[in-house]
């Protein structure tokens, strides 16, 4: 399934790992706000969420970190970097 379809079809879980600043300038309708460097602390809580898990940041690079602390941590789920914000946006239109 590519991130396009998962985000027409409303499905799974999209996360932003943006801190609070840039979030407050836009966001995805939706996303759940977990900043990259709260990851490691917030694993239970994001294994219990719907996946497949989209996570984007602003241009892509955070949010590739956060995939691989995520699959490092042991995380069984289905994964993708949805890449940066404006790119999510295109995504959905």
């Amino acid at each position: 399934m590519s991130i396009k379809e998962i985000l027409s079809k409303h499905q799974g879980t999209i996360i932003d790992v943006r801190n609070p600043g840039e979030v407050a300038m836009g966001a995805i309708p939706g996303a759940l706000n977990i900043p990259v460097q709260e990851i490691p602390n917030r694993i239970g809580e994001i294994s219990k969420l719907e996946e497949p898990l989209v996570i984007y940041c602003q241009s892509g690079g955070r949010s590739g970190m956060a995939l691989m602390m995520l699959q490092s941590a042991g995380l069984k789920k289905e994964m993708y970097n949805g890449g940066g914000y404006f790119d999510m946006l295109q995504l959905m239109n």
